[in-house]
């Protein structure tokens, strides 16, 4: 079990904004029972209840007032300062002389009058002392009351004042415990060496484990910016894991831009036992250039990949790293009427365990769409594409090893009709439309080229129909002519409710290379895909995919989504459930995770959330968590768990307690 008690002890913070209200001067109007104006030295008495309002609109009211004319000296009993409609400070005297201003017995609040029976938070202490030479605040005797009750004491304590954005120094400690690695206790140090530069070092002791050092650094320039993040520990096994993740922004010009970006981590479970995990597949650490121009761009980056996933995870993707990957597209202007062209470039090199492949791929394309009489709607295109491949030792289809080059020529061409019927209506307005598309290519050799370099194989959706590849990446690429057509209905309301039904299907002409049976694609008729979703503009929007067997119309695949409620009262439910094949007569295992959320308001400061992730297949939560909030206009906190129920190799599931408690400022959380 792992839990995390966070306390953010932010009177620190209110406290400097007090101390800072009570250095008030250039009054705009003052009013007294006697006021007495000095013309020689421009100071000012005043005699009995005075009232000073500044030019922010404070004010302030004292009895037997001095103030000098430049307000390097300040003087007055009884002091009562009003700063907003909930913040009040008052103190039995304030002296200001020169750099130094003191409040004696002093009471700071941002919640004066929040509540019938007191105010829910105060800060008081017997003094506190403001220098302005080094900006720094010092409390004596200090005291933070909730409800007038004390719970923090504190005999002195120095900060920096809310005028210094940085300083360096202590930040607040946090506790916590996680399961197989005790009590953790978190001590982090801010470091500031300027006003765009800091860093954050955070020791980390761990009663059942060694010592976890964290480091934060960041840097701000004129046209860059530079965030780096990491720990590092050697635990108890003789063991050192560590992470880093980097992300660097360079602005080179009104056209350029560079960066840089690493994330890399010891082995595949560090990042899930201590706590910087955030669901990654893998790992991607490179560097991007991209330049843009009026009417092209030119992007060129590299890739090195760090897989997370267990050794036995099921699925197709590419494998190797990209050093580098340069792409170029320039589209012309129109060459008459609305047909332009496009010219692309592709320049890849992927690199793994004792093989490689460098790509060169160049591509020519026209496009002409034109709207035909009757509102018919045609597309014509045909594009020239040329590959050249260097290969080393790399696996091709045919099951052999191979070393040198290939090339091919891929010419294509595509012919895409539809067809909008409009039926306004007064409540409804309605369109169905049928698309079609023929997609013509020369048919390459089956053992012409590589397994996977770049690509992912393919699967079957509504998004993949209308495209002129439906493989993902470059390597794999269709073979011979197919069509893919499809009817859309919609309507839509002018209280701005939708309704969308689609339904399509892919047609092969000639046989494809062979592919996962759980794609959906068949020789000649692919299965059916479609979507339907509904959207009333107000407390509803539901969407889904599917897919239906096309010789028993059996489902073969869906993703559902809801959203019902508001942004305070909502329930969210997501669903996939997809039928798996080992072979064309084995069946393996359904996916079949469900996933849920819901929030309520259960008062006008009372909270709560849920979500849950299920995996039906397995019978078990891989994940649920809930919170309870409490917003008061003067403070706020929350209380929620997080249990994981990962497994993966000396990594265990846990939960997570949290506590965390804020104060609030006419609307602003600290």
């Amino acid at each position: 079990m792992k839990k995390l008690i966070a306390f953010l002890p932010v009177f620190i913070v209110v406290s400097a904004f007090a101390t800072d209200a009570l250095d008030v001067h250039s009054p705009k109007t003052i009013k007294s029972e006697k006021i007495e104006y000095d013309v020689k030295t421009g100071t000012i008495k005043t005699k009995g209840k005075t009232e000073i309002t500044n030019a922010a609109g404070s004010r302030m009211t004292l009895q037997d007032s001095y103030l000098s004319s430049r307000g390097e000296q300040l003087s007055g009993d009884d002091v009562k300062i009003w700063l907003g409609q909930h913040v009040y400070i008052e103190s039995n005297n304030i002296t200001r002389n020169g750099d130094e201003t003191i409040a004696k017995k002093a009471m700071f609040t941002a919640c004066a009058n929040c509540d019938d029976y007191g105010n829910a938070w105060e800060i008081s202490a017997s003094k506190i002392v403001h220098d302005m030479s080094d900006r720094m605040l010092s409390f004596h005797n200090m005291v933070f009351d909730i409800y007038d009750i004390p719970v923090l004491y504190f005999p002195y304590y120095t900060m920096p004042d809310p005028g210094v954005k940085h300083k360096s120094g202590l930040l607040t400690p946090s506790l916590q415990s996680t399961n197989k690695m005790g009590t953790q206790i978190n001590l982090p140090v801010y470091v500031s060496f300027s006003d765009t530069h800091d860093a954050t070092l955070t020791l980390s002791y761990l009663t059942k484990e060694n010592p976890l050092i964290q480091l934060e650094h960041r840097l701000n320039l004129a046209h860059s910016e530079y965030r780096t993040r990491g720990s590092y520990t050697h635990n108890r096994a003789g063991d050192d894991r560590w992470h880093i993740f980097n992300d660097d922004i360079i602005e080179m010009g009104e056209y350029a831009r560079a960066s840089v970006f690493i994330a890399r981590a010891s082995d595949k479970t560090y990042l899930q036992k201590y706590g910087f995990y955030e669901d990654q597949p893998y790992l991607d650490s490179g560097a991007k250039v991209e330049i843009f121009g009026q009417s092209g761009y030119v992007v060129a980056d590299t890739h090195v990949f760090q897989e997370l996933r267990s050794d036995g995870w099921m699925g197709t993707v590419p494998s190797g790293n990209i050093l580098p990957n340069i792409r170029g597209v320039y589209q012309t202007s129109p060459l008459f009427a609305e047909t332009y062209m496009t010219l692309s470039g592709d320049v890849l090199s992927v690199v793994d365990k004792g093989t490689s492949s460098q790509r060169m791929v160049g591509e020519s394309r026209i496009t002409s769409p034109w709207t035909l009489w009757g509102g018919n709607r045609l597309t014509a295109s045909i594009a020239a594409r040329y590959d050249v491949y260097n290969f080393h030792n790399t696996d091709m289809v045919d099951g052999d090893k191979f070393s040198g080059l290939k090339n091919r020529f891929l010419p294509n061409g595509y012919v895409e009709w539809g067809l909008p019927f409009v039926k306004p209506g007064a409540g409804w307005s309605q369109t169905i439309e049928p698309r079609a598309r023929l997609t013509m290519m020369r048919r390459t050799d089956d053992d012409q080229f590589a397994l996977s370099s770049d690509s992912a194989g393919t699967f079957l959706s509504d998004t993949v129909l209308f495209s002129n590849n439906r493989f993902a990446g470059y390597d794999l690429w269709e073979n011979g002519t197919f069509a893919d057509y499809g009817v859309r209905w919609s309507a839509f309301n002018n209280d701005g409710r939708t309704v969308e039904i689609f339904l399509g299907q892919s047609h092969d002409f000639t046989d494809r290379a062979a592919t996962d049976l759980n794609s959906g694609f068949h020789k000649n008729g692919s299965d059916y895909v479609g979507r339907v979703g509904f959207n009333n503009s107000d407390w509803l929007d539901i969407s889904s995919r599917f897919r239906f067997d096309r010789d028993s119309l059996n489902l073969r695949h869906a993703e559902t989504s809801a959203v019902i409620g508001s942004a305070a009262n909502y329930f969210t439910i997501g669903h996939i459930w997809a039928r798996q094949f080992l072979d064309a007569q084995t069946l393996a295992p359904d996916i079949n995770e469900a996933m849920a959320g819901l929030g309520f308001r259960l008062t006008d400061r009372w909270s709560v959330r849920f979500d849950a992730i299920y995996n039906w297949t397995e019978d078990t939560f891989l994940r649920h968590s809930g919170t309870l909030f409490y917003n008061h206009p003067c403070y706020y906190l929350s209380f929620g768990y997080r249990r994981d129920n990962a497994v993966r190799e000396d990594y265990q599931g846990n939960t997570i307690f949290q506590f965390r408690f804020g104060i609030s400022i006419e609307g602003q959380k600290y």
